[in-house]
């Protein structure tokens, strides 16, 4: 597993922005001239509750470098379970990673996962890359579209496995923004598309934090049978307020991770 997390967090940006087009533009858009105030704030990861690689699997490669479970989640609608993992080392960024809870779903829904998740072996889990390696299974359209009926996360995740579900930019660090509503407004202004399921701000100064998140791209995907447009990642954008004894609320706020998921449904 990696032994240095720069390279680690490196490595998943490369992956990330190569199907997430825009990310680069909105890099660009929103930092200063020396672009070094774009801090990430915090990356997602979407996984299956299946214990080949569940969130704990996915946790030990952050876990051997610093890093600590912080908190839990339940997106009891979403019928997602989620934790969010942080680092000795504050100025790292935060790690939320979620899974599907594959036990919420019919048989023949857990059966299709099941089938997938055999394809990854069981030493590929343990590789360095793994994070940031992708599909690990042939997929068909009927299949995308049967899982699409009936979770929106379930279908992402079988067309891009194992890659960070977004970057987050964090607000609170950039030269030329104050405010959510400053950034949402430059992002508009450029023509993104902000996700607005729970408004287009999500939280509030009163639960110390406050986030937004562009539109998932759209990239054309080879699916075994079929060549389909299908929502890949998004960027998010982060803002965070200090608590009681003046650090920065680090944690994540329940309500507003579960209007973010809605960033990668299929429109």
């Amino acid at each position: 597993m990696n032994t240095d997390i720069n390279t680690l967090f490196e490595n998943l940006w490369q992956a990330y922005i190569k199907v997430t087009p825009t990310a680069t533009k909105i890099h660009k858009l929103l930092g200063s001239t020396q672009q070094d105030d774009i801090i990430n704030d915090h990356i997602a990861l979407r996984t299956f509750s299946h214990p080949k690689v569940n969130i704990d699997v996915l946790a030990k490669h952050f876990e051997v470098l610093g890093y600590y479970e912080a908190e839990q989640y339940h997106f009891k609608e979403k019928k997602l379970y989620a934790k969010h993992f942080e680092h000795k080392d504050k100025t790292k960024p935060k790690v939320f990673i979620s899974e599907l809870d594959m036990s919420q779903f019919p048989l023949s829904i857990q059966n299709e996962i099941n089938h997938l998740v055999s394809q990854v072996l069981n030493d590929d889990v343990k590789t360095d890359d793994f994070l940031y390696s992708g599909r690990h299974w042939k997929l068909d359209y009927r299949t995308y579209k049967i899982l699409l009926e009936h979770s929106e996360y379930a279908a992402w995740l079988a067309v891009w496995g194992f890659i960070p579900n977004h970057f987050t930019v964090s607000i609170n660090h950039l030269k030329n923004f104050d405010t959510i509503q400053q950034v949402n407004d430059k992002l508009k202004e450029a023509g993104f598309v902000l996700n607005d399921s729970g408004g287009e701000i999500k939280g509030s100064k009163e639960v110390l934090l406050e986030q937004s998140s562009t539109i998932a791209d759209k990239v054309l995907v080879d699916f075994t049978d079929w060549e389909k447009e299908v929502p890949s990642c998004f960027y998010e954008f982060a803002l965070r307020y200090p608590k009681d004894d003046g650090e920065l609320y680090s944690g994540f706020v329940q309500a507003n991770a579960n209007d973010i998921f809605d960033s990668t449904n299929s429109r």
